[in-house]
């Protein structure tokens, strides 16, 4: 018989090939067919991981007078917690390999160990602020401002330990047929049990960061420096009564911070010095005509500008005509007139009317401020076949258009009379019935501000009286 004839099984885990030599009718086939594996026992749990550790706290800060005598200073962050150690992982439950059985085993494994907690970080040194007149006053302090350290890392946990086979292999002898027969054969099958895997080890923690050392403030004041003002909203009332007072406090970034102090001492080498306070105050002064009670509530706003003194900003709302003057390290703003926008913008028609064959329009200044607002008026003049008094017209004509020269404005207190008739329009367009659309585009200004009013008056020309 050829052995190309014989019924080959693989083998799972050596793939080799074992072949006996028959005896008499009986021929026997030494070798392992593809076999499931089954596993046996119970797997180690994995572990829980180290609790971090606390970060250290900050110091407190503080501040000091210098004045010659020895002092120590302790402005050091704390220390971070170490973090916790991983739990270690659970031993796998071997229980008894199974035997005789027709598949492959797997041994269970060890849990995995839990990683290391980190380290807490180290606290920040305290700030210290020191007033000093004399720097070598300074010589007499020692501080330590360092930051805490960092926390040490947690280890990580051991991984649990894993089972062995206590049989590795095991062979198994299946026969098909009756012995005798040409047909009898036999396989001998080869099984094997794999030993489990210890778990992991778990990742060490981090270590923790170390804490920021403190930083140093220097005043060259004998006294308690004051906080910045260098721009605020005021009421008129109080700058008038009381004056304001504006401050700005100029500083410096500077290095070598614990050579100032006592040998040894630690700080953050770079520190801030008060380099210089300067203070100037304002004051309203108003010499206007105008009640000041009537503006006392309004706020202006203060800006100090160093060498240009205090800058003042004026609310939008008012008018204001009035002048700077800075003497020494006073800034006075004295007021000569004062007036609201609004009323800059109040003036109303009474109408057209004819005198002397003229056509004339008068304005009325509710306000009563015109003897201090210079004025300025642009007509647009138009005329049209219908009735502007009943209906909405839209077929008007322009026969006119330009500035009115300032020779046919007459102001009488706070009445405008604006002589019309005489500025060049065509007499047909001036005649008596004659539908009418006059826009009158009044231009105010005073102490360098500027508004515009419009004022449209429509209505039928009436006779000459």
């Amino acid at each position: 018989m050829s052995l190309t004839k014989i019924p080959l099984f693989f083998l799972l885990f050596a793939s080799s090939l074992m072949v006996s030599i028959p005896s008499s009718s009986k021929m026997c086939v030494g070798m392992a067919r593809a076999a499931e594996v089954r596993a046996f026992g119970q797997t180690g749990s994995n572990a829980g991981g180290g609790v971090s550790g606390n970060n250290g706290k900050d110091s407190d800060n503080l501040t000091v007078f210098a004045d010659g005598s020895p002092l120590t200073l302790n402005l050091a962050g704390e220390d971070g917690k170490p973090g916790q150690q991983g739990q270690t992982g659970e031993d796998a439950d071997c229980q008894n390999q199974p035997t005789g059985v027709k598949h492959n085993l797997l041994a269970p494994s060890g849990g995995n160990g839990g990683n290391g907690g980190n380290g807490g970080d180290g606290g920040n040194g305290g700030y210290l602020t020191v007033y000093a007149t004399d720097l070598s006053q300074l010589q007499q302090i020692f501080v330590n401002a360092s930051g805490g350290k960092g926390g040490q890392a947690g280890l990580g946990g051991e991984g649990g330990q894993a089972c062995r086979c206590s049989e590795p292999y095991w062979t198994l002898e299946t026969c098909n047929g009756n012995p005798g027969d040409p047909n009898y054969r036999c396989t001998t099958l080869e099984f094997r049990c794999q030993d489990g895997k210890n778990g992991a080890n778990g990742v060490s923690g981090a270590f923790g960061r170390e804490g920021l050392p403190g930083q140093l403030t220097l005043i060259n004041l004998d006294q308690p420096l004051q906080p910045d003002k260098p721009a605020s909203s005021v009421t008129m009332a109080a700058l008038r009564d009381k004056g304001y007072l504006l401050s700005k406090n100029i500083w410096e970034t500077r290095n070598g911070a614990a050579t100032l102090f006592a040998p040894g001492s630690v700080i953050n080498d770079q520190y801030l010095a008060l380099v210089q306070r300067l203070e100037r105050s304002f004051l309203l002064i108003w010499n206007a005509p105008q009640p000041f009670n009537k503006f006392a509530q309004e706020k202006m706003t203060l800006q100090y500008e160093s060498d240009q003194g205090i800058r003042v900003n004026i609310p939008d709302n008012i008018w204001i005509e009035g002048t700077t003057r800075q003497r020494n390290n006073l800034t006075q703003f004295i007021v000569y007139n004062a007036i609201y926008k609004q009323d800059a913008t109040r003036l109303k028609s009474e109408g057209l009317s004819r005198r002397g064959g003229d056509l004339r329009l008068t304005l009325i200044d509710e306000a009563d401020q015109s003897n201090l607002i210079a004025t300025k008026f642009e007509i647009t003049y138009s005329v049209t076949r219908s009735n502007p008094r009943f209906r909405t017209v839209s077929d008007y004509t322009t026969k006119y258009e330009g500035e009115i020269p300032e020779d046919l404005v007459i102001l009488e207190g706070d009445k405008f009379t604006l002589d019309i008739g005489k500025l060049p329009i065509e007499s047909q367009y001036l005649r008596s019935g004659l539908g009418v659309e006059i826009k009158i585009v009044a231009t105010r200004t005073f102490a360098g501000y500027t508004d515009q009013q419009t004022i449209t008056v429509t209505d039928v020309l009436g006779p000459f009286r």
